[in-house]
């Protein structure tokens, strides 16, 4: 698979990063097919330039950008800003709803006292089930010379 990529580039903590087309298969700061073009975060505003009509040409060939060149591409204007990512979000949003349970004042102490009766059961089976196993082998556990 094709990706749109950013590449690092620079030196230590003064990085830059240059938009290309790579194999999904290349490593990061590896081999990659064209130079889209580049992002320095560093100055302020940070700079950018980027060949929209070959970005564009690329995405038609099935090229796929990596979440963070995709919000670059939104940044510049390439990409419409609904792209697919924020988009499956707000349809999840949106057929997901929330489900709340109401309960009446009356029937709120009523559920924490079964709520604290079936938590306090288990603790009593293992209880019973630890002395038990005790009294059936009362050599069992001891490790003797």
């Amino acid at each position: 698979m094709v990706k749109i990529r950013l590449k690092r580039m620079g030196t230590t903590k003064r990085p830059f990063y240059r938009l290309v087309v790579a194999d999904s298969r290349s490593p990061r700061d590896g081999r990659f097919i064209e130079a889209l073009g580049f992002y320095d975060p560093l100055p302020v505003p940070a700079s950018v330039q980027i060949d929209a009509d070959r970005v564009r040409e690329w995405l038609r060939k099935g090229a796929r950008p990596s979440d963070s060149a995709r919000d670059l591409l939104v940044a510049q204007g390439i990409l419409p800003a609904n792209s697919r990512r924020s988009h499956a979000a707000a349809s999840e949003a949106v057929e997901t709803p929330a489900v709340t349970e109401v309960q009446s004042p009356a029937a709120a102490p009523q559920a924490d006292e079964v709520a604290a009766g079936v938590a306090d059961a288990p603790a009593a089976a293992a209880t019973d089930e630890a002395a038990s196993v005790a009294e059936a082998a009362p050599g069992a556990g001891k490790t003797g010379k």
